[in-house]
């Protein structure tokens, strides 16, 4: 089921043209009813196995950042035994590593002096090369990463966001892990951060404001779609409801007039809404549909985005706009999270809308694959050596019961 609102027409231009005395009716009825709405969850098996594809590498990922971030980045094999509940590893380190070849090499030391050498682990020379790509990657992206961070600054309330909170997220868009010390640094014109991260008081500001920087993905959409059919095109949610979902006919009709009433930037200010309006629904519903369309995954856990109520003006109640517009979002509860995903990027299971930066998750897999690659290859020899073992063995007892 497809909701259209992005070509002007007499009819989508109903509610912008319409007399004061009919558009305040309209707000009203909207006004009245969205607290009211409820709209039933309901499972989406393809955009859960899209969380369900991601699953392994990031497993592997987070084994990796606890060997990264030891001393001299070496850890004793013991030692992450320990660490398996806080990595959610469920198996045990030694068949974790025989599973994935090629992530770390293992060598004996001694952990103390005068003790017996014991297994350690470090990174492999070809989890080395993959460093040293994404460090690469990250620097040929640098350009995309600070309109990210400005992004996120715009859209905030006074262009003011916790530093600590970014730190947070830095994972799901794509910053690395020293953005911070490294990278703020390195554009005064656009950011100043105040405090020192960690001591939870810290924040980072917005020094200017860049005009490139203020259009959101739907705004650019509509251009794009402007140019190409000659047609003028106003900013619209592309709303596209999953194969049997059905919608009642009174939430067909508040969805209908909602997606009327004109777009409002998630960058525009906001401070003059009132919290229960619906033009705040439509500018909550802008607003998470830009912080997912710079995602790198184009999806947050709720969680994570419940953290940045004040800076975005959400309300404690912001997560059931992700049910309330089931056409524009989906909330998976994969794994026992609650995970906002938006719909249009989304093909079947796979990530159509692919973030640049995704070019070191997809050499991080390919690592991965070249390692479970090996380990076939020499189960499939171990086999080989077996068989012709059992072979011989066979034959020589055929030989020895004839020779009987």
């Amino acid at each position: 089921m497809l909701f259209k609102a992005r070509t002007i027409s007499s009819h989508s231009l109903s509610l912008e043209h319409s007399t004061p005395s009919s558009r305040a009716r309209v707000l009203l009825q909207l006004t009245a009813s969205i607290s009211s709405l409820k709209v039933v969850w309901r499972k989406d098996h393809k955009l859960d196995q899209a969380i369900d594809n991601d699953k392994q590498w990031r497993l592997c990922a987070r084994v990796v950042k606890e060997v990264l971030n030891e001393p001299g980045q070496v850890i004793p094999l013991r030692y992450l035994e320990k660490r398996r509940e806080r990595m959610r590893l469920p198996i045990r380190i030694t068949t974790f590593l025989a599973r994935n070849p090629g992530l770390f090499d293992t060598y004996r030391d001694r952990i103390k002096p005068k003790t017996e050498p014991v297994p350690f682990i470090r990174p492999s020379s070809r989890l080395q090369q993959f460093l040293d790509d994404e460090k690469r990657i990250n620097l040929e992206s640098e350009p995309l990463i600070v309109a990210k961070a400005c992004k996120l600054l715009m859209m905030s309330k006074d262009n003011v966001v916790s530093a600590d909170k970014l730190v947070h997220v830095k994972r799901e868009f794509g910053f690395p892990n020293d953005f911070l010390v490294n990278l703020v640094p390195k554009y005064p014109e656009y950011f100043r951060l105040v405090g020192c991260p960690g001591d939870g008081k810290s924040f980072l500001e917005l020094v200017s404001w860049n005009p490139e920087f203020e259009k959101s993905v739907i705004e650019k959409r509509a251009e794009e779609e402007e140019k190409m059919t000659g047609i003028r095109v106003r900013p619209s949610f592309n709303v596209k409801l999953p194969a049997g979902f059905v919608l009642r006919k009174e939430m067909r009709e508040w969805v209908r007039d909602w997606m009327e009433l004109p777009y409002i930037s998630p960058y525009k200010d906001a401070s003059h809404l009132d919290q229960a309006s619906p033009e705040m629904e439509k500018r909550t519903v802008g607003v998470l549909h830009e912080l997912l369309s710079l995602s790198l995954h184009k999806r947050i856990p709720v969680p994570i985005l419940g953290k940045f109520c004040e800076e975005y003006r959400f309300s404690n109640a912001f997560s059931s706009a992700f049910t309330r517009h089931s056409g524009i979002f989906y909330m998976s509860l994969k794994g026992g999270i609650k995970t906002a995903m938006l719909r249009e990027a989304y093909r079947n299971d796979e990530l159509i809308d692919r973030d640049p930066l995704l070019e070191i998750k997809d050499k991080f897999v390919a690592l991965l694959a070249e390692g479970h690659q090996h380990r076939a290859e020499q189960l499939r020899l171990q086999k080989q050596v077996i068989e012709k073992d059992m072979e011989r063995m066979a034959k020589r007892d055929h030989e020895l019961n004839n020779q009987e």
